[in-house]
């Protein structure tokens, strides 16, 4: 700018000494003439430079500037300077707000900005999938219309931010969120969801689990308990009355013992990272198997063995052998005397077969797909006097999902149950054929 005032003012002293020239020179008149063409030729330049600036003022981002001559030249060229900087930093901000919605589209939680009315202005995906809402229609309408929950009513009311709500949705499928509210300036906020559903199931199963334990682990404590307090208030106690407690505190001793080691199993199981894999004898395990199950049954079932080939599967034979003998003695507990047990190692087109199949009491269809939970029972007096420790189908399925096998459950009440357990062909064979 002081470039072109000082070309201008230099134009008018121009303009002075010419017209001073010519007044010595011609006269009065023909100076007056001359000085006043020269004003005119002045004003036009700077009238159509002017020009040229208004009609780019009026759309620049149409328009490209001007080039313009002599001292507008220098005013186009500091504009056109300008205006590339602010483009470039126009196109930085525009790449970072691009970045920071990507960031927000991929992100895992869902995320909600709300303005100072606690309407909607922006929610990316995950918070559709999480609130139900529509990214389309529902820009501008608040909040608390469409979540109707009066548990987030009151969280919005009391503004108290520092704690996430938990919030449980039915519909459409079962959901629990946990929610929070976050102000990122003086008027909008930030509202963020989280699903925890799974989270939420495992702190259940854990506090299902723990129940059960000290449930199950109490019955023998007790037992053992009275049994001790009264011998401390019996120092004469005969050999009669020793013969009459000592077997029931040992069978509750071996139920605890039963337990503990069913724990250590599950626990091993789940903490294993890597299986440790080999060829396995069928052949020799089912004949530890007939010969357990004979054990069990001290004579009062019939115990039938059929074996097809192949001899070999390919597996860890300490976890093969606790599933199946598991599958033997829920066999051998729950079929009435006088009931057949049948044991099975065959091939079914490229899949191998285990299966128990038995003549006893058998299951109700609505609690099969429950069975493999921890410490599920059917009927919980008769399973504790089998003496069951309620882990065995459990064992059962981390040894099968370790082998990437599956079992499948047929049963009838009164007609009997089969237990089968069927392995892929990639995972029953033998790795160097693969």
């Amino acid at each position: 700018m002081q470039e072109f005032l000082q070309r201008t003012l230099a134009w008018l002293v121009a303009l002075v000494v010419l017209g001073l020239g010519l007044w010595r020179a011609l006269g009065a008149v023909t100076a007056l003439v001359g000085v006043l063409v020269g004003l005119m030729l002045w004003l036009s330049f700077h009238l159509y430079h002017l020009a040229l600036l208004l009609r780019w003022l009026r759309n620049p981002q149409a328009e490209r500037v001007p080039d313009g001559f002599g001292s507008w030249h220098v005013v186009f060229m500091s504009l056109y300077a300008q205006v590339r900087s602010q483009n470039q930093s126009k196109r930085k901000l525009t790449s970072a707000l691009e970045r920071f919605i990507n960031a927000g589209e991929a992100m895992p939680d869902g995320v909600v900005v709300l303005d100072e009315h606690d309407r909607i202005e922006w929610l990316n995906p995950m918070a559709v999938e999480h609130l139900g809402l529509d990214r389309k229609q529902d820009i501008g309408n608040q909040i608390l219309n469409l979540i109707r929950q009066p548990a987030f009513h009151s969280y919005m009311r009391e503004e108290s931010y520092s704690q996430p709500l938990t919030l449980r949705f039915a519909q459409p499928r079962e959901t629990v969120l946990s929610v929070q509210l976050v102000p990122f300036d003086s008027t909008r906020k930030l509202l963020l969801t989280r699903d925890i559903t799974q989270f939420e199931r495992v702190q259940t199963v854990h506090r299902d689990f723990v129940a059960n334990v000290s449930h199950e682990l109490r019955t023998p404590l007790t037992v053992i308990g009275g049994f001790l307090e009264t011998f401390a208030e019996m120092p004469d106690a005969d050999a009669a009355t020793l013969q009459q407690f000592l077997p029931m505190m040992l069978e509750q001793s071996r139920r605890m013992q039963s337990l503990v080691e069913d724990l250590l199993t599950l626990s091993r199981l789940e903490n294993s990272a890597k299986l440790q894999a080999e060829k396995v004898d069928m052949d020799e395990l089912m004949e530890t198997l007939r010969v357990e199950a004979e054990g069990l049954s001290k004579g009062r079932h019939t115990i039938v063995v059929q074996k097809d080939t192949p001899r070999w599967l390919w597996g860890n034979p300490g976890e093969l052998h606790s599933a199946f003998g598991n599958l033997v003695s829920n066999a051998v507990r729950y079929t009435p005397e006088g009931g057949t047990i049948t044991l099975r190692w065959r091939a079914d087109g490229e899949r191998l077969v285990f299966s128990v199949s038995d003549t006893g009491i058998g299951i109700p269809r609505e609690h099969l797909p429950r069975l493999t939970e921890r410490f599920y029972r059917v009927d919980r007096g008769r399973s504790r006097g089998n003496g069951g420790t309620g882990l065995g189908l459990a064992i059962v399925k981390h040894v099968l999902a370790r082998h990437r096998a599956r079992l499948d459950i047929q049963s009838e009440p009164d007609r009997g149950s089969t237990f089968s357990v069927q392995f892929c062909p990639e995972e029953s064979a033998d790795p160097e054929r693969r």
